[in-house]
């Protein structure tokens, strides 16, 4: 049997988790019970730029803070579990497998943000800094660019595995 990659598993996995496009997600923000917004990237990605009024808690800790009883528990997020959330990351690929996680644990209305906050960008929505700056969106685009060393890329570098 032939392993499952990173790729493959996301899209076997974005069949059983609902996405919403930068535009869907921009009309439920204007209306009048918008969803939890729970980014799901690391602290520092984070900290450079995200969608304001989200909520950061990192992929590595997710299942732990939507429960009570550890350190890393979010009551907002434990408590949201009838709540319509909607997980972000930096493309949607790493949202879709947190947003299955959540449903796992309970979760009933998930969805992941399809193109994550590249595509949300792209859009020309507001991003803003861990200083609460809007950020200019070509300034984002920069910082969202992949730094994928030849090491990194292995097979598709000639490289071998």
């Amino acid at each position: 049997m032939e392993r499952e990659t990173y790729k493959t598993l996301v899209a076997r996995l974005a069949s059983e988790v609902e996405e919403l496009f930068p535009w869907d997600l921009e009309q439920e923000l204007a209306g009048p019970k918008p969803p939890l917004l729970l980014d799901i990237r690391c602290p520092d990605e984070f900290a450079q730029v995200h969608i304001p009024g989200s909520l950061n808690v990192p992929r590595g800790i997710l299942e732990m803070a939507v429960d009570y009883g550890y350190e890393e528990t979010v009551p907002e997020l434990v408590q949201a579990r009838q709540r319509r959330v909607v997980v972000i990351c930096r493309s949607g690929y790493r949202s879709i497998l947190a947003a299955r996680a959540l449903q796992q644990m309970g979760f009933r209305q998930v969805l992941s943000l399809r193109t994550g906050l590249r595509g949300w960008n792209d859009s020309e929505q507001g991003l803003t800094d861990v200083q609460g700056g809007e950020l200019d969106p070509d300034r984002v685009e920069m910082i969202f660019l992949p730094l994928v060393t030849p090491e990194q890329m292995g097979r598709e570098a000639g490289l071998d595995s």
